[in-house]
């Protein structure tokens, strides 16, 4: 069995060899990382699922603590502590990739390495207000909300070609979002309005920062900008492709990811 409870939160782990640790973004599990799977074979491979995503539990009264992206670092380091991991690769998308930024930043000596899909510092301020209404709507519209939701996120973050040629994919991220508890979704999203920045000019390891053309969280621009910051990080822009990176892209982000990793060695 792969699947474990680990520090209060539902973990995959898998393999052997150098560790990579898997943070999934907002709406996602560990199920983020199934279709580029293939290019971590050689090493122990974490799933993390968050604090009130997929499969772990959302904060309730007996865990009132905050949830926000420094208690989602916290959680994350918390399942390396217990699983002995003091160096390993993380790998993010979308929120995920906020909550790498943070750890590497916080802890240098347990990052060996980064690869970021759909990367973003922090939610433009323009954009925090939005990710608070959805917060509320999910609190308290119930599955209804969360369908629409998943159904509004199906349209606005996938690429035009996900869209006409990949109907299957715009049904696992549909699932990925409807899956998720009200509760916890809302909470992950009151997190992701209020997330700050990390230093990422101290980011000083192997960094692989990874786009799609058609992204609107992370477009290629702000990715770019990114890359500035972080001294000797490569960036990549996917064609035909929206946020749901792993997703929509499996085979290209594969690609990048067996580059990036045998490079790191």
């Amino acid at each position: 069995m792969t699947t474990h409870i680990v520090a209060g939160l539902t973990v995959e782990v898998e393999g052997e060899g150098a560790a990579i640790v898997c943070v999934h973004g907002l709406g996602g599990s560990s199920n983020t990382w199934t279709p580029v799977m293939a290019a971590l074979q050689g090493h122990r491979i974490v799933r993390i699922d968050l604090p009130g995503s997929g499969r772990s539990p959302a904060r309730s009264s007996a865990d009132p603590g905050e949830l926000n992206i420094a208690s989602m670092a916290d959680a994350v380091q918390a399942v390396c502590r217990e699983l002995d991991i003091t160096r390993a690769t993380f790998l993010g998308h979308s929120m995920g990739t906020i909550v790498c930024q943070h750890i590497a930043t916080q802890r240098p000596a347990l990052v060996a390495g980064l690869a970021l899909f759909g990367p973003l510092v922090c939610p433009p301020d323009a954009g925090r207000a939005g990710i608070l209404a959805r917060a509320d709507k999910a609190a308290t519209g119930g599955a209804a909300a969360m369908q629409d939701i998943a159904d509004a996120i199906v349209g606005a973050a996938t690429s035009k070609e996900t869209k006409a040629q990949q109907p299957a994919v715009l049904a696992l991220v549909r699932e990925s979002v409807m899956r998720q508890t009200p509760e916890g979704y809302g909470q992950s999203c009151r997190a992701l309005a209020t997330a700050q920045a990390a230093s990422i000019e101290d980011i000083a390891v192997p960094t692989l920062l990874v786009t799609g053309d058609q992204d609107g969280v992370a477009p290629a621009a702000s990715v770019a900008a990114m890359a500035e910051r972080i001294k000797g990080s490569d960036m990549v822009v996917l064609e035909g492709c929206g946020h749901w990176t792993t997703f929509e892209r499996p085979q290209e982000c594969m690609q990048q990811l067996a580059k990036f990793l045998s490079s790191s060695k």
